[in-house]
């Protein structure tokens, strides 16, 4: 049973939300918080697989209070929702250490979908997703001369050649089968290889790989 801690400021958008989660039998709602502080606290006693997460609430917000969580190292990983056109902080949630996100008018199954692969340790966010998030926050990314050199980039040390191409790649937002497809590996290999990208990086999940690409200016903003 995957435990759920619901975060948000509007009454209805928790029912919402806790009505959908209580129809399916693998996943239950452990706890609602209206803010920030009260997020944080309820991690600490309740101990939820997934926090899904509002970013905008008064008080603490929904970053900070996802930076506390992880700094923190619970169990816990934070899913933010965000209406994504609209909300200038989603990339600040990733930073912080969010394991994804989703918008909030997403279909129900994707965020059934979303909250089951985040309590697994994948992250939810689609790679394309992901590459429209840190191109239209490119401006938040060091500008070229602010940070190392990729061949100074300590995280990529331990990389071997394959590994640093399929982080490459993974930096513009490809998916496994593709990375298969293009580079003519079986998908279990890629698997293996993004297994060993996470563990040699120390990147969280693939949201956490794609923000390294780019740090290491494997990747450019398009």
């Amino acid at each position: 049973m995957t435990t759920v801690l619901i975060v948000d400021d509007q009454p209805m958008q928790r029912f919402g939300f806790r009505m959908l989660l209580e129809s399916q039998d693998d996943l239950t709602v452990s706890g609602e918080a209206a803010n920030g502080t009260e997020a944080v606290r309820m991690v600490s006693e309740l101990r939820p697989d997934v926090a899904l997460m509002d970013i905008r609430m008064p008080g603490l917000d929904g970053i900070e209070a996802t930076r506390r969580i992880v700094s923190a190292g619970d169990r816990t990983r934070v899913l933010i929702l965000t209406t994504f056109d609209l909300d200038e902080y989603a990339y600040a949630g990733l930073r912080a250490g969010a394991s994804g996100f989703l918008v909030k008018d997403a279909q129900p199954e994707e965020l059934l979908a979303g909250i089951r692969a985040v309590a697994s340790g994948d992250a939810v966010v689609a790679p394309s997703l992901t590459r429209r998030l840190l191109d239209t926050y490119a401006d938040k990314l060091p500008a070229p001369g602010e940070a190392e050199q990729t061949s100074q980039d300590s995280r990529l040390d331990q990389l071997t050649d394959r590994e640093r191409e399929i982080l490459t790649v993974i930096g513009r937002g490809w998916t496994n089968t593709e990375i298969a497809e293009r580079f003519h590996l079986a998908e279990s290999t890629v698997k293996t290889h993004v297994g060993r990208i996470l563990a040699k990086t120390g990147a969280r999940d693939r949201v956490q790989a794609v923000i390294l690409a780019y740090d290491a200016r494997l990747v450019e903003p398009s």
